[in-house]
């Protein structure tokens, strides 16, 4: 009797023992289940500048759903194999949005709300080069990495900074693409002398222009006009113009999506068409801009470090899940996605969530161009944070509402069709 009751008890005990195991093992899963790390994006998801913010948010849930989830059909794409992140036990990305409004001040505040607040791990955004400015100098000061994929004012990593990165070519790439696309041009027979820069005075548009200017007189080129315009402008009737009567070669054109749609507008309605118009991404590349006016600004050229790719290939795929959300893939959306993909690989590779560790996961990061969705020659920070081997090539919109990749030669997908053919 006794020794059934003592073999009894040991049932029990063995019973409860692995009762207990069982539901640590099953509590240990959930937990890997259930953890998250929690990101900060600022972007302008309310204003003038809302089309790119609502694009940039279609780019990163995009992002976040390969990241999530296993694609194997991304191949040896980062991040792509596992269904969430591998460093973190399998861990989801979270990420918090934040509508900083197209303005530099509310962009900071909102920043603050994401670190103080909602304690986010890290942060990207903020479009605009002047509310990354000062998104990203709150980061700094908590000490929170924040990554940029889409800002390019000179500026941005002039700062002595130990917590922003920038995975985007900057002004200074894109001024020597478009010395040295003018250039071949030139070869094949085009006047490209006197150039003329039209630009806001936002810290993009001002810093953009400086670096133009500045790379093309180190040439030994003169830009013959520099035109400003307000930003969020109502009326360039005196800017276009002013084009018109000086009669530039070119017209390089820097600004935002409802200034670029205002120009077009305006050179239809004055009927004045330059030779040549190369455009500064940003308002051009938006699917908004040329679903509004790409019919009259056919054969404008864009900078861009962005090509879909051949079918099945992996940059192919990701534009089909992105085109889901209504639009295509456009070099933007495409830059703030990759950032997104750089900060979150720097995370899984830290296999932590304190600042710190990802910091230094960042500064380590050396990505080849087939671990790329965009085509950079690779992603590898200097001591600024700026990447070191950012590229971009031209593309020309042609045959109604497409861009095509047109230079350099080697890869392009079809010749560059000149002069500009408008509307």
């Amino acid at each position: 009797m006794f020794s059934e009751t003592i073999n009894m008890g040991f049932k029990r005990v063995v019973g409860l023992l692995c009762a207990a195991s069982l539901s640590f093992v099953l509590a240990s899963a959930a937990s890997a289940q259930d953890k998250t790390v929690k990101i900060g994006a600022v972007f302008p998801l309310s204003g003038n500048a809302a089309s790119a913010g609502v694009h940039a948010k279609a780019a990163i849930e995009t992002a976040m759903d390969i990241i999530n989830n296993a694609h194997p059909e991304l191949g040896n794409f980062p991040l792509a194999k596992n269904a969430g992140l591998a460093g973190l036990g399998g861990a989801k990305v979270e990420v918090v949005f934040a509508d900083n409004q197209g303005s530099p001040a509310i962009g900071q505040n909102q920043t603050l709300r994401l670190i103080t607040e909602e304690k986010v791990v890290a942060l990207t955004g903020a479009y605009q080069s002047g509310i990354t400015l000062t998104a990203s100098a709150i980061a700094e000061k908590y000490g929170i990495p924040f990554v940029n994929g889409e800002s390019v004012a000179a500026n941005l990593t002039e700062r002595g900074f130990k917590w922003f990165f920038r995975t985007t070519p900057i002004a200074s790439d894109f001024a020597k693409v478009y010395f040295d696309f003018l250039t071949d041009m030139k070869t094949a027979g085009a006047k490209t002398d006197n150039i003329a820069l039209v630009h806001d005075t936002t810290e993009y548009g001002t810093s953009v222009a400086s670096v133009i200017t500045s790379a093309f007189k180190e040439k030994g080129v003169t830009i013959a006009e520099d035109i400003s315009y307000a930003f969020n402008a109502t009326d360039v009737q005196s800017q276009v113009l002013q084009l018109k009567e000086k009669k530039p070669d070119v017209v390089i054109m820097i600004a935002y999506t409802s200034d670029a749609i205002l120009y077009s507008k305006t050179m239809q309605a004055l009927d004045y068409k330059p030779p040549m118009i190369i455009a500064d991404d940003s308002g051009y590349s938006d699917p908004s801009f040329i679903k509004s006016v790409g019919k009259i600004t056919q054969g404008v050229f864009n900078r861009s470090s962005w090509n879909v790719g051949p079918p099945g290939s992996p940059t192919a795929i990701i534009a089909d899940m992105y085109k889901k959300s209504g639009d295509d893939m456009d070099d933007t959306a495409g830059r703030q996605m990759q950032a997104f993909f750089v900060l979150c690989d720097a995370i899984d590779r830290a296999g932590s969530t304190d600042p710190a560790k990802i910091q230094a996961a960042l500064k380590a990061t050396d990505l080849k161009p087939d671990q790329l969705m965009m085509g950079y020659k690779g992603i590898k920070f200097d001591e600024k944070g700026q990447n070191i081997l950012a590229s971009g090539v031209m593309i020309q919109l042609q045959d109604g509402e497409h861009y095509v990749s047109v230079w350099p030669k080697a890869t392009a997908e079809k010749a560059p069709v000149m002069p500009f053919k408008g509307w």
